[in-house]
């Protein structure tokens, strides 16, 4: 039963993530049907101001020492740095090995990458520091497309946001359905989001490095819903398929059908955050032919589906059609 939760902060911690454990566990739901929680804000030097990364100071009243007896302890977001309080580690060590479940949020999971704890286990953080983590912590077993991921006695989460998934689906897994979504109701939150953090990675422009082909490139840029083959594009740039081939492998990277499928899902992603067009119209306007093949490709690049992907991020749109129409 999760009854005692305790929050461990360092300096440079993150007031919004921290926030988002206080607003879970902190806040007292009882009201709501939600079963109340012990809650600790504990660090190495109690009654000693640490540093926000926003610069606001924050006191905490709970040493090290009230990790012990703790359901669960959750690490916050925090500037990410070379070393972590060796006291810290120890005490989290210790908390782990006396049952307690860990949680963290962002990129309070170098601190626990530090402890060793994540050592051939299945975690996640932030898509801009997966790179980063992957690099420091190599015995780890990042999976960067997820919100979170739940190993039982220890749960990490990506961005802002995933932590307060990742800490919702703590309340629903140990106290059930009914306190989870009272906390989202109360928080204004979906109980549960669909995909993972993929669908929120910028992907990466596939660029031409060199100058030979961008006549090529940009003609198929211009024409994405046309159907392209090697031979075709082989002709257009007066190369044999062979070489043409191999020198658009050398100067963009990948293969031309690669390239172009990026692109289309590129162009779709701008189309579903722009525009009304349905996701047929969409697929023919972007060279895909059908909603299945967008729905396809679209998912196996971005790890949503084409409607879940604007039902979140075409908000903004809606909000101009609709002052368009008043």
């Amino acid at each position: 039963m999760l009854k005692t939760v305790a929050v461990v902060l360092a300096d440079e911690f993150a007031p919004f993530e921290f926030g988002v454990v206080c607003e879970v566990f902190g806040v007292d739901r009882t009201d709501d049907g939600v079963p109340p929680f012990e809650f600790r804000v504990c660090a190495e030097h109690p009654g000693v101001p640490l540093r926000t990364s926003v610069g606001v100071p924050l006191v905490p009243d709970h040493g090290l020492d009230a990790l012990a007896g703790a359901d669960l302890v959750a690490i916050p977001a925090m500037n990410i740095r070379d070393e972590y309080p060796p006291a810290i580690l120890d005490a989290l060590r210790r908390a782990h090995a006396a049952g307690a479940t860990l949680l963290t949020v962002c990129s309070g999971v170098f601190m626990l990458g530090e402890t060793g704890l994540l050592d051939g286990r299945l975690c996640t953080t932030h898509w801009r520091h997966a790179s980063m983590f992957a690099k420091r912590f190599p015995d780890a077993k990042l999976d960067p497309d997820v919100l979170f991921v739940d190993e039982g006695d220890i749960i990490t989460s990506a961005g802002t946001a995933a932590g307060i998934d990742a800490c919702l689906h703590l309340v629903r897994r140990e106290l059930g359905s009914g306190p989870a979504a009272a906390i989202a109701r109360r928080m204004v939150v979906p109980p549960q989001r669909e995909g993972g953090q993929r669908q929120y990675v910028e992907l990466p422009i596939p660029e031409c490095t060199g100058d030979s082909l961008e006549p090529v490139l940009a003609w198929m840029l211009d024409n994405l819903a046309t159907e392209h083959t090697v031979a075709e594009l082989a002709r257009r740039a007066q190369l044999s398929e062979r070489t043409f081939a191999r020198r658009f492998v050398a100067e963009t990277g990948t293969t031309p059908l690669r390239w172009l499928t990026m692109q289309r899902v590129l162009h779709s992603q701008r189309l579903l955050e722009e525009t009304t067009f349905s996701v047929e119209e969409i697929a023919q306007q972007c060279g895909f032919g059908s909603a299945a093949l967008l729905r396809h490709h679209f998912k196996g690049v971005v790890g949503v589906g084409p409607k879940d992907y604007r039902r979140t991020f075409a908000a903004a749109l809606s909000g101009r059609v609709a002052a368009s129409s008043e």
